[in-house]
């Protein structure tokens, strides 16, 4: 019985042509000439001919739009005699054209001619139509996304840019090749670090026209969001075709499929660089306001009743409503800014602001930026447009406090300012007017700087046209109680001490002390015996006074030899630089040590700053 089952079931010996006709797609041969040789029957049923029939006019069943290119395709296959591929309609036999990918091979005698062609037609119609719906779909995606004034950017989950936007085309001056080219920073010869395994392609437009600040932050920032697959922001700067950088907002947001998988990341653009740039003006305000009111708490009053004080305070009521320039002369920590205060508050120009400007503390490749402000781009590290101290002052007061320590090039755009009331800021060229009252401060001899050719002498007249004089604290001695009793009451509120008397010897040592740094030190004196008293009484221990208490600035009791060589070197500089202590001839330049330094060693030791000059008179 199971013998028998087995014979049954062999198959009959293989029919070619039925094979060939059993195949569900069009199969035929051609001759060497392209001729056509035979067809399966699927072809001949499909198309409603006889096999005669297709060999004398296969070429109308062609839909007309694809017959010139595929006939053209067929003669360059025949010519090369390789294999080919293509897709075409073909016309059924009801009318209706539909798709077939067509694929041929040749076949070669054993001279390498060819004798002969297969080939083999599949209907892929409905796989073109879902496709030409795909396309129209994406066009009209696409016209949407050209219309929207954002930057669009479809992003593969991988990090690798898919598509970008017409705005974002246009606005970075990049192709959509150059967004989808993963090889783009290679073309370009730009060297970027590796990519590590697991983390998101970059973004290889972003590498190109992104700040270098920002790069490894929106790295970061990029692979933490894309790890975490929920939408993120990141603000990060981009280089437009301007050549400008401006600070945009990127949001990702994902899109997933059925499974909750994404299949992709849709990111949009928002310029917010004027948020940015509004940010650092209120930035900058808030710093000058900061600044303003620090510096304000030094001294709540000029105190004094000596007959230095009452003629300098009786000179800046007399100079503080006009609009005129002043130059407020005198050493480090006599109270120059409070001058400067009170000139202000005494002006029709109190209501607005009162901007102070450290020449000193500010380097000198930056002095320029500081005052007149610059445009975004104007030099490197220059982000964003930033406003001046001049602007910020416009309409108030603009005190320059250790003027004497301007570079050149900018007692020249200073000098233009006090002239015609305008400037430019660094990297334009555009005029901008002010209404400043500029008070100028310094403690150099600035007739001995413009001597030296250090100091315009153009622009010292321009400043020096009502001088103020500030006395040392040792030149107004009697002032010392008043002003102590004064600082008493602020430190014992602030800490909470009651110290009802001061003793005498204390007022004799404050009085005899020659106060190098002046008020300020005075201050700092006052500040530690009110924080150490323990009784009501304030003592001040006599070391704290430096070399002690002194007839003259010149006496050196109690310094070592050490300290009295590093006096006679300091004040040889001094002497040497006509009383300069920064600059390229400045005595810190000679000594060797940073102007801060030396500055600190003077305080120190005692020497003032116009050292020699001084010395010599007695």
């Amino acid at each position: 019985m199971r013998k028998m089952d087995a014979v049954s079931l062999t198959p009959p010996p293989l029919q070619p042509h039925a094979f060939i006709d059993g195949v569900p797609a069009f199969a035929w041969s051609a001759l060497h000439d392209g001729s056509l040789e035979l067809a399966n029957q699927a072809c001949l049923d499909y198309l409603g001919l006889s096999l005669d029939q297709l060999r004398a006019d296969w070429k109308s069943l062609l839909h007309p739009d694809d017959k010139a290119e595929y006939i053209t395709w067929w003669e360059e296959l025949q010519k090369s005699g390789q294999p080919g591929q293509t897709d075409a309609r073909w016309r059924r036999a009801d009318g209706e054209y539909r798709w077939f990918h067509q694929s041929a091979a040749p076949v070669h005698d054993p001279r390498g001619n060819v004798i002969r062609w297969y080939g083999i037609n599949v209907d892929i119609d409905d796989r073109k139509r879902a496709e030409q719906r795909l396309r129209q779909n994406e066009e009209n995606l696409r016209t949407i996304t050209d219309a929207v004034r954002q930057f669009i950017v479809v992003v593969a989950p991988d990090g690798r840019t898919l598509y970008a936007n017409k705005v974002a085309l246009e606005s970075t001056g990049f192709t959509l090749r150059d967004f989808t080219d993963v090889d783009l920073l290679t073309r370009a010869g730009v060297h970027r670090p590796a990519p590590v395994p697991g983390q998101p392609h970059w973004n290889q437009v972003w590498w190109l026209a992104g700040h270098p600040d920002d790069r490894d932050r929106l790295q970061v920032e990029r692979q933490r969001g894309f790890s975490q697959g929920i939408p993120f922001d990141i603000e990060a700067r981009l280089r437009f075709k301007t050549g400008q950088y401006r600070w945009q907002l990127f949001q990702y947001n994902p899109l997933k499929d059925e499974r909750g998988e994404i299949i992709r990341w849709y990111v949009t653009s928002t310029d917010i660089d004027d948020r940015k740039r509004t940010e650092d003006q209120l930035r900058n305000e808030n710093l000058v306001l900061r600044e303003e009111i620090d510096r304000s708490a030094i001294f709540d009053e000029m105190v004094g009743s000596s007959k230095r004080m009452r003629q300098v305070l009786k000179q800046v009521q007399k100079v503080a409503a006009s609009t005129s320039t002043v130059l407020i002369l005198g050493e480090t920590g006599t109270g120059k800014e409070l001058i400067a205060r009170a000139l202000h508050r005494g002006s029709k120009r109190a209501a607005r602001a009162f901007v102070r400007v450290n020449c000193a503390a500010i380097p000198q490749a930056l002095i320029a930026s500081e005052l007149f402000g610059h445009e975004k781009g104007a030099f490197t590290g220059a982000l964003q447009r930033r406003v001046g101290r001049f602007e910020t002052a416009d309409g108030g007061t603009l005190f320059l406090d250790e003027i004497g320590d301007l570079p050149m090039e900018t007692q020249i755009a200073l000098l233009r300012v006090l002239q015609e009331r305008e400037f430019e800021r660094v990297g334009s060229n555009h005029p901008i007017s002010i209404d400043v009252r500029l008070i100028a401060a310094t403690n150099r001899d600035l007739s001995a700087a413009v001597a030296a050719g250090t100091f315009r002498e153009d622009l010292f007249y321009r400043l020096n046209v009502v001088p103020i004089v500030v006395p040392p604290l040792r030149e107004r001695a009697e002032d010392i109680p008043l002003l102590v009793e004064y600082f008493v009451r602020r430190f014992t509120k602030d800490t909470g001490k009651s110290i009802g008397r001061i003793a005498k010897d204390t007022l004799e040592r404050l009085q005899a002390y020659q106060w190098p740094g002046n008020i300020r030190e005075l201050q700092n004196v006052v500040e530690r015996a009110v924080i150490l008293s323990e009784s009501d009484s304030l003592v001040i221990d006599g070391s704290w006074l430096g070399r002690g208490s002194t007839a003259s600035p010149r006496g050196r009791k109690g310094l070592s030899a050490l300290a009295e060589r590093e006096v006679e070197m300091i004040e040889a500089a001094l002497a040497e630089s006509h009383g300069h202590v920064a600059g390229p001839s400045g005595a810190a330049a000679k000594l060797g040590i940073p102007r801060q330094t030396l500055e600190s060693k003077m305080k120190r030791l005692g020497i003032a700053k116009y050292g020699q000059k001084r010395s010599s008179s007695q």
